[in-house]
């Protein structure tokens, strides 16, 4: 199984620890740790985006989040796209709703998404060989996408 090396910094958030501020946030600026957590989203080289499935679609939260960022924002940025619920049920939602969203963005989506039932964990660690082979054929993907961006920066 390949191992990602990943040289650079993270910014990794739950859109649920945003806390009281965001809920009746509507505009940027107006909340001083979603400003950040906004800030590192849209200026990341790359992001990798999931979502927990809530009644057949991504959560009030996640889609509130959206909301709050610039259609022009987030064009060509790369994007992995993934998904979890307790079945396979909801297994398109990658297909039918994340990937829908992030064209009306313009993002450079990955072909590959990555969806993962709980059945897919044994303790809290992804063991299922064939979504383990998926992510890394979708982080392998952010390679060519990414090489603008190093390139500009050498």
């Amino acid at each position: 199984m390949p191992q990602w090396r990943f040289r650079g910094s993270a910014h990794v958030f739950d859109a649920g620890d945003l806390g009281a501020e965001f809920g009746p946030a509507s505009v940027p600026g107006t909340a001083s740790s979603l400003d950040r957590h906004l800030d590192a989203f849209i200026s990341a080289d790359a992001v990798i985006v999931a979502s927990p499935i809530y009644k057949g679609s991504y959560t009030g939260l996640f889609k509130h989040f959206f909301d709050l960022i610039d259609p022009q924002a987030l064009v060509d940025q790369p994007v992995l796209l993934a998904a979890t619920d307790g079945g396979y049920r909801h297994a398109l939602i990658i297909e039918h709703q994340l990937r829908p969203l992030f064209g009306f963005f313009e993002a450079n989506v990955l072909a590959t998404g990555v969806y993962a039932s709980s059945a897919d964990f044994h303790a809290g660690r992804l063991a299922a060989p064939d979504v383990r082979a998926r992510l890394d054929r979708a982080v392998a993907q952010f390679g060519p996408s990414l090489l603008p961006a190093r390139a500009a920066v050498a």
